[in-house]
């Protein structure tokens, strides 16, 4: 095994490790690209840099032939091609809102990473994973803590059965006066005569949707309580 194959391998086995930090992250966090496909997606997208690069200065070189090739054409692709990857991951759900973008960019990310390996770019690929961990997870949590009220709230979407439609009014003053700040709103008429107010509300990180359920399902009028985490 000579020089050239041994630092083949040894790009594969960093782009390996890079993509277990990312696929982790990802994994305890239940999300739907976890560990074995970021970690595909990484030494895959480094393989086919490698090929790229090698196979561009593989091809002989006389004076009646002289083929050129671009070392990074093939690698190129890879970051149109793991569109589709992050497109599968980004849900619309029932109440307009969307999920699965982080999710979309770690693809992306990863592939990168990848890619930066194959191309030999060793610290500036751990650099970029360690930005993206920092990213993801240390500035959120920062910015929850001293940020601007807006960035220290998360959504949660509220379904609210109602049998009387006068007790809207009330119930939305009993949802502000517990402070909780009102996204959208939407109100729809039941075939049975009831009625379903639809809402999205920003309560504090702390929060957890029991204990937004426990505080709206007291309130007077109404019937059924349906609460969703949008986090």
């Amino acid at each position: 095994m000579d020089h050239v194959e041994m630092e083949m391998l040894l790009k594969l086995g960093i782009s390996a490790i890079l993509g277990l930090v990312i696929g982790l992250e990802r994994e305890l966090k239940r999300k739907p690209v976890g560990l074995k496909t970021s970690l595909v997606i990484s030494i895959v997208s480094c393989l086919l840099t490698i090929v790229s690069i090698e196979s561009a200065y593989s091809f002989p070189h006389n004076d009646l032939i002289n083929i050129t090739m671009d070392p990074l054409r093939l690698a190129a692709q890879i970051v149109s091609g793991i569109g589709f990857l992050g497109a599968g991951v980004i849900l619309r759900r029932g109440n307009d809102s969307i999920s699965g973008l982080t999710t979309a960019a770690m693809i992306w990310g990863a592939a990168g990473i990848g890619v930066a390996v194959g191309a030999g770019f060793f610290i500036e690929a751990a650099a970029g994973v360690g930005l993206i961990i920092i990213s993801v997870e240390l500035v959120p949590y920062l910015i929850g803590l001293i940020g601007p009220k807006r960035l220290r709230e998360k959504e949660i979407a509220l379904q609210l059965y109602l049998a009387n439609k006068e007790n809207i009014t009330d119930i939305i003053f009993l949802i502000k006066k517990e402070k909780f700040s009102i996204k959208r709103i939407r109100i729809k008429d039941l075939s049975d005569q009831n009625h379903l107010v639809q809402l999205v509300i920003g309560v504090d990180f702390k929060k957890n949707a029991t204990d937004v359920y426990y505080t709206v399902s007291e309130f007077q009028g109404i019937q059924r309580v349906e609460v969703e985490s949008m986090e």
